[in-house]
């Protein structure tokens, strides 16, 4: 009986290991530009006439392992999760905006990365890329150009 209970419980810690959840990869983002093999994010903020008007720009750059992502915001304290992108579709480079505001109630932020559409809609996600709110070394721009040639530099030939 005893062979039998082992050999049960090495199938189930087995199945676990192999189930989408556990190949889920968390990573602390930590600087307002991540660098991996697969995924770099670079974060500016354009700032606008006042508060309201401040947008928080991430470029992703991603290998084709990743086709998806969604970002949440999470409010540290009571884990109230807030939608702030919805699963879309990743280019070779993608830049998301977020309005500044969005981080005052929610400011974790969580970058999932699935590998196709259809694992977004699933929620099997591969890599998370958390961040405990916007980057203290996030720049400011008055300018979507400046914000463009920032996140340029910041992320090009860097590995």
């Amino acid at each position: 009986m005893r062979p039998l209970r082992l050999a049960s419980a090495f199938m189930l810690v087995a199945a676990v290991m192999a189930s989408p959840a556990a190949a889920q990869r968390v990573v602390h983002g930590e600087n307002s530009t991540f660098i991996s093999p697969a995924v770099k994010l670079g974060w500016a903020v354009q700032r606008g006439a006042s508060e309201a008007d401040a947008l928080v720009i991430i470029r992703i750059i991603a290998d084709a392992s990743y086709r998806a992502v969604r970002v949440d915001g999470v409010d540290p304290f009571t884990k109230d999760r807030k939608v702030l992108v919805g699963a879309r579709p990743l280019d070779r480079e993608t830049d998301l905006a977020i309005e500044r505001a969005q981080f005052a109630d929610h400011p974790s932020t969580e970058f999932h990365f699935f590998g196709s559409s259809e694992d977004a809609a699933a929620n099997q996600v591969l890599l998370t890329v958390f961040y405990l709110g916007v980057p203290d070394t996030t720049p400011e721009f008055f300018d979507r150009r400046a914000v463009e040639a920032y996140l340029a530099h910041a992320l090009q030939n860097r590995q």
